[in-house]
């Protein structure tokens, strides 16, 4: 559900400071910064971004011919957004079918907006990430929506799959806490399951009952609170028969 974006200019504090200010929003991710046009234009036909931050304060009319001559290359232009001190350029920014032109220096607020106005107009489509294990060599891929859960054993760990396959990675229980999507959550010292699949919660036992399996994995009560998210999230689809 990533949104990437590139930034164009010259000044590194303005760009950091951009960079900064998009932190927060983690589904934006940077994943080039150029200078010039001609780096850019290649960062931008190489990384295909959703969006283009431009600084126009210097070579403007370099940078519109830029994403004129983008028209040659790419069936879809990415969202671009001009920046600089005054609104020199916006006029001639909206001739060229920028998205927003905003004044430096850059306003948290505006850059809020910004953000939810892009996900409003063009909302990404949900996908399930696929997780990568590499072994030297050997490279393995697991699509997340077909785990279950994932159980620690020592500096290893082990992958349970909905098809009732195990796989073991040489990584510890918490590369996967800090890598896998936000519907993975930590229960245990020793487990991660994948909250979608959970079927049962027996607070007295400090149990979660697994979809698809018989299996029954232990929580322990310093992540209760884990537990109560996701019996939350559970109980807002579900009909209660509850006296």
């Amino acid at each position: 559900m990533n949104y990437s974006y590139t930034i164009i200019g010259n000044s590194a504090s303005s760009n950091l400071q951009l960079q900064y200010y998009l932190e927060e929003y983690k589904d934006f991710m940077c994943v080039n910064i150029s200078e010039n046009s001609n780096t850019a234009l290649n960062s931008i036909l190489k990384y295909g971004p959703d969006i283009i931050f431009i600084d126009l304060q210097k070579n403007a009319l370099e940078y519109f011919q830029m994403v004129s001559d983008l028209h040659q290359y790419i069936n879809q232009i990415p969202l671009i957004i001009g920046v600089s001190k005054n609104k020199e350029y916006a006029y001639e920014a909206i001739k060229n079918g920028f998205f927003d032109y905003w004044l430096l220096p850059y306003n948290e607020f505006d850059i809020r907006k910004a953000v939810f106005k892009i996900r409003k107009q063009t909302p990404k489509k949900e996908t399930s990430p696929t997780l990568c294990l590499q072994s030297y060599k050997d490279y393995q891929y697991i699509e997340t929506s077909d785990i279950l859960y994932l159980k620690a054993d020592n500096n290893a760990t082990d992958i349970y799959l909905n098809s009732g396959k195990k796989v073991s990675a040489f990584k510890t229980l918490k590369t996967f806490e800090n890598k896998l999507p936000e519907n993975f959550i930590r229960i245990h010292q020793s487990y991660i399951i994948n909250s979608t699949y959970v079927s049962g919660i027996n607070y007295g036992k400090n149990v979660c009952v697994i979809k698809k399996s018989d299996v029954k994995l232990p929580f322990s009560k310093s992540y209760k609170q884990k537990i109560d998210i996701i019996k939350n999230k559970i109980s807002k689809n579900a009909i209660s028969t509850q006296n």
